[in-house]
């Protein structure tokens, strides 16, 4: 589909996917989401768990995350090791899992995410230099590196050609920034306009295949890229088309 008829029709179609999905009902037993976890606590520090572990199979992340004590973000390292001992999911092993929640409960105890985000976040507006900084804290209070870990968390990012899309942290700012039917905006001090696609694969290939996407590679340019296409749609709020792309390519409407 190509021209500016196509690009008008493509705009009408998600603008009516994108209304249409905006409602409770998207993120449910029926329609499981990483998000349905998160929701019950409307927690940020809770729902960053919830999105780092969102990877797999859908029904397999919700029964994790349904296996965990939250309460044990306020819980002595020593409660923390017990409790999760016997935790793991599929590329994390226990040591991994006790490694984030420790390093989380570490973090709130002087400060917040959104803090450690914003500060870093607000210097050009650019939502990849709070998640370093978050990525550097977390390894700062708690220096654990394992292959798991290391996939769990990401790595630092410095270019993005060829670097990962960070997929995860953008699905967890989106829940935190925008605020819906499906996000819970439970961050004031970030622009949803600056926000970054959470490309996964179903994203990947169905922006291909509307010719929203003109990159083969999928990594953060990509992201970067369909997130510009999705600004001419709304300058102000880019990231409303996600869910229903994400839909879009996971029900095979496309």
């Amino acid at each position: 589909m190509k021209g500016k008829n196509s690009i008008i029709y493509i705009k009408k179609r998600l603008d009516e996917e994108a209304k249409k999905r905006n409602n409770a009902d998207e993120v449910s037993v029926d329609k499981l989401d990483p998000i349905l976890v998160a929701h019950r606590y409307k927690d940020p520090t809770i729902s960053l768990i919830c999105a780092l572990f969102a990877y797999g199979n859908v029904k397999q992340i919700v029964k994790f995350l349904d296996s965990l004590d939250f309460s044990l973000l306020q819980k002595s390292d020593d409660e923390i090791k017990e409790a999760l001992k016997n935790h793991y999911y599929r590329f994390q092993k226990s040591e991994d899992v006790i490694a984030l929640f420790i390093a989380l409960k570490r973090l709130n105890e002087t400060t917040t995410l959104e803090e450690v985000f914003v500060d870093a976040y607000n210097t050009n507006s650019n939502v990849i230099d709070g998640i370093n900084a978050l990525i550097e804290m977390l390894i700062s209070l708690y220096p654990h590196s394992t292959q798991g870990y290391n996939f769990l968390t990401s790595k630092v990012t410095t270019k993005t050609k060829g670097a990962g899309a960070l997929k995860r942290w953008m699905m967890f700012l989106r829940w935190m920034v925008r605020e819906d039917n499906i996000d819970m905006g439970l961050w004031s001090d970030v622009s949803k306009k600056d926000l970054i696609m959470p490309l996964d694969t179903h994203t990947f290939n169905v922006s291909k295949k509307l010719g929203l996407l003109q990159r083969k590679t999928y990594d953060l340019q990509a992201a970067i890229e369909l997130t510009e296409t999705l600004r001419g749609f709304d300058k102000e709020d880019p990231l409303k088309y996600d869910f229903a792309l994400y839909r879009i390519g996971q029900e095979k409407i496309i």
